[in-house]
């Protein structure tokens, strides 16, 4: 007799002891596991904290999605909290392994989100333990700071051109270019007037994909005139057109030198990527809306990309962005981590551990801190001269006040809120992000 019917009924949970199998009954053990919200910014940040049973010894992690902060917290604290206590903390490859598979069903983002809370925290008391940072701790340092690339955007091409020549004046080297298209809802940029006897859309501010693709070619041409050739141009297509448009849209921009195209499709489409690699140069950066490590590998042994676009909290946290960074040097493809305003100062410290480490490095994106995170945050990390500069504090180096924490809680209607509204075009038909 076969067990088909079991099968056909789903997973059968299994009692599974908490500890491993080489587990000691002596020495530092998981105590406590526990969200902290705050939004010194106004966006909500999942901060998860692991103590342990050495007094002064705590971990902190980010675990910030901010659609579905709330989630994320549940599934910290009524999830994974109760596997976690009794465990050493130093068995970071396990735990990490365990958890994954913890609820059978794998690699959504909220769940990654919240196992990327604990492995960063996990990271971070390592390196306490060991009285080194995170970097020394990933095989040290292979460069003295970290380039990072600036944002500028405009209502018109001649705006954004200001914004670059002033960030290129600060010290910066690369610099992502957003423009508005005039009459039209653009990704990034201001709104902008409506020309003169433009078309009417059905629906306001609607997205004009093909006003769109034009715009970004007169900006880039207008770019390369006034800016010159020694500032490294980026453009985010932010998976908004249809991959046709985006063959075209890398063809169009391959005279322009762009240090590398993001998103130009949507990961439901990345077949299209073959396509666009067979008419243009144009460098391409893909990968910020991937939950599943797995999603990357293709696309990597591949060649179809030249730099992974890795969420790092999306996908999990430190142990299985850096597994996903060594796979990527083999094949020639550089990093450039999500680095966004929704992933918490802890997060962004754990981007730059990886940075500093891996020589298959490319660019960092960065967020520029307000007054009140960085008194969150002790130990934010800083930027000067376009670069991001690591501290020798030991783990992550960033520490959490929640007293202060405490006085920026998250809005009551926070989450439903901060849903990601996506655009709509002049039809009234919905635009992916």
């Amino acid at each position: 007799m076969t067990d088909h019917a079991a099968d056909s009924a789903g997973p059968v949970e299994e009692s599974v002891p908490a500890e491993p199998p080489w587990a000691q009954p002596s020495g530092v053990r998981i105590t406590g596991v526990r969200t902290i919200l705050t939004a010194p910014a106004g966006t909500t940040l999942v901060v998860v904290r692991v103590d342990t049973s050495e007094p002064g010894l705590y971990g902190l992690g980010c675990a910030t999605f901010t659609q579905r902060a709330k989630a994320v917290a549940t599934a910290v604290d009524e999830y994974l909290a109760p596997q976690l206590i009794g465990r050493d903390p130093a068995d970071i490859t396990d735990i990490a392994s365990t958890l994954h598979v913890s609820g059978y069903w794998r690699s959504g983002p909220v769940l990654n989100n919240a196992l990327s809370g604990v492995d960063m925290a996990l990271w971070d008391i390592k390196g306490k333990q060991a009285g080194l940072p995170v970097w020394q701790l990933l095989g040290g340092r292979c460069r003295t700071a970290v380039p990072v690339y600036a944002h500028a955007a405009g209502r018109d091409a001649a705006e954004v051109t200001d914004e670059v020549l002033a960030l290129m004046a600060d010290g910066y080297g690369h610099v992502r270019c957003q423009v508005a298209v005039p009459g039209a809802g653009t990704y990034g940029a201001p709104a902008a007037a409506a020309t003169a006897g433009a078309a009417r859309a059905l629906t306001p501010n609607a997205w004009d994909p093909a006003a769109y693709r034009r715009t970004v070619r007169g900006l880039f041409e207008h770019l390369r005139e006034h800016a010159g050739s020694q500032v490294e141009l980026i453009h985010d297509v932010h998976e908004r057109v249809h991959p046709t448009d985006a063959v075209r849209i890398a063809a169009d921009l391959e005279p322009y030198d762009l240090f590398y195209l993001e998103d130009p499709v949507a990961p439901e489409d990345i077949e299209w990527l073959r396509v666009l690699r067979g008419r243009s140069v144009t460098p391409i950066a893909i990968g910020e809306l991937f939950a599943n490590p797995a999603e990357y590998r293709p696309v990597v042994m591949e060649r179809l990309c030249d730099f992974i676009r890795v969420h790092v909290s999306a996908i999990g946290g430190i142990t299985p962005a850096w597994r996903l960074a060594a796979a990527c040097e083999m094949f020639g493809v550089r990093t450039a981590w999500h680095g966004p305003g929704d992933v918490s100062p802890v997060g962004h410290a754990a981007n730059l551990a990886l940075d500093l480490a891996a020589p298959n490095f490319g660019i960092q994106e960065q967020h520029l801190f307000g007054q009140a995170a960085r008194e969150v945050f002790p130990g934010c990390p800083e930027i000067r001269d376009g670069h991001l500069w690591p501290s020798d504090a030991p783990g992550l180096g960033v520490d959490l006040d929640e007293r202060l924490a405490l006085k920026y809680p998250p809005k009551a209607t926070a989450e439903p809120g901060q849903a990601w509204k996506p655009p709509r075009r002049a039809d009234g038909a919905l635009q992916r992000p």
